[in-house]
């Protein structure tokens, strides 16, 4: 008989937690991690910002694709452009004028449109510290997954982790890098792309996105309207990164010129270590050139490319370095 009391005192936190949730609450309330956008801790926002679209309806793709809003309206302070509709699956990667660093606390903060503290419309959130490779923030679903959320229901924030549109518009929801700390090919001082991806709230095998743990995240849905997904708002930045001596020395060695480029660039290798590859990618983070057989000046034809801003990522044995290139046609 004590052994079964003792049994079920150990089981109850557990249970209560399953029940009641265990993360932070809603904005405003006590324990809760929502970051007004007016707050002082925002020291710049997102200035670039590209979307692919997901459908409507991604179990009715007749419907097409989510249309509200463009991704200039995801640049500068949260509640002042409108927002970018990502439908089911779409993705938004933002970019910012200095790169994003870790340090004591919160580093970045994303905001969804959400009109009330319980429709919440979530996304899972990747970073990058070279436009290439993406890592994703560990996230928390314990919201049940054996009922559909409908188009218009409700989730409970204290149940949910690490995935943006936990808190309502002009609300925040905050993100550590420390969190991804120890990542091969991950720089946390220095991000300069957040990938922001919708989850497809729906719990049907086929179409269903899951958390760190593999449990299904049942959030509203279906959505088939031109806002369907979630609603980027905005990005604000909490903490810049910084650049060491050896970063910034690095960068130096690599010359790259003209650019703007309309036809052939050129990358002209000033330090003492060899160039192992070179990877050109768009601002969607797509793979467009990749060269592995380099010479001292590396020349790289752009002349088929659409004009737009690209990144080179540039390999040695010890390091990547990446820097911007424009192509412009005349």
């Amino acid at each position: 008989m004590i052994r079964n009391i003792i049994f079920i005192i150990f089981l109850l936190p557990i249970i209560l937690l399953n029940t009641y949730g265990q993360f932070a609450p809603p904005a405003g309330q006590p324990g809760t991690t929502a970051i007004y956008k007016d707050s002082s801790v925002f020291v710049t926002w997102a200035t670039g910002c590209s979307v692919v679209r997901g459908y409507q309806d991604i179990s009715n793709q007749t419907l097409g694709y989510a249309t509200t809003g463009d991704s200039s309206m995801a640049l500068g302070v949260a509640g002042t452009n409108g927002v970018v509709s990502l439908g089911d699956g779409g993705y938004a990667i933002l970019t910012f004028e200095k790169p994003i660093g870790d340090a004591t606390g919160w580093d970045f903060a994303v905001f969804e449109n959400s009109f009330s503290d319980t429709f919440l419309e979530l996304a899972l959130v990747e970073v990058s510290s070279d436009g290439i490779n993406y890592f994703r923030f560990p996230c928390t679903s314990n919201t049940q997954d054996t009922l559909q959320v409908d188009g218009f229901g409700s989730i409970d924030a204290t149940k949910i982790d690490n995935l943006a549109g936990k808190y309502r518009a002009l609300y925040g929801t905050p993100f550590d890098l420390q969190q991804l700390s120890g990542q091969v090919g991950l720089n946390i001082n220095a991000i300069t792309h957040v990938k922001i991806i919708d989850v497809v709230g729906c719990i049907q095998t086929a179409y269903a996105t899951h958390d760190q743990f593999g449990n299904i995240i049942n959030d509203p849905w279906s959505t088939p309207f031109a806002s369907s997904g979630f609603d980027l708002d905005a990005v604000g930045v909490i903490h810049t990164g910084t650049t060491g001596v050896n970063d910034l020395s690095a960068k130096n060695n690599f010359i790259i010129y003209p650019n703007p480029a309309n036809r052939i660039v050129f990358i002209q290798n000033n330090g003492n270590d060899e160039i192992k590859s070179i990877t050109l990618t768009n601002n969607l983070g797509q793979i467009v050139k990749s060269i592995a057989s380099i010479v001292q000046t590396q020349a790289i034809n752009v002349s088929a490319l659409p004009d737009g801003i690209y990144f080179l990522a540039i390999a040695d044995n010890k390091k990547t370095v990446t820097k911007k290139l424009l192509v412009k046609h005349d």
